[in-house]
């Protein structure tokens, strides 16, 4: 999709620097990416304590061992 944006100069090639983004769209979908991960790690925080698991950590590592055994 293309749009114009008027961004800051500065923070951009902050971004571009930080990121190792060669161009600057590449520096803008780093960011983007970056800023989703983190709202989405935030909600999953946010739940902490919200809900009850019927597993423990071991059982959870046990059955992912199992589903990417080699």
């Amino acid at each position: 999709m293309r749009t114009t944006l008027a961004i800051k100069e500065k923070l951009l090639e902050e971004v571009r620097s930080l990121s190792g983004a060669k161009t600057k769209k590449e520096a803008v979908e780093k960011a983007l990416e970056e800023f989703i991960r983190r709202r989405k790690a935030k909600k999953l925080i946010e739940l902490e304590g919200k809900m009850e698991l019927s597993f423990t950590l071991d059982k959870l590592i046990k059955q992912r061992r199992k589903d990417v055994s080699i």
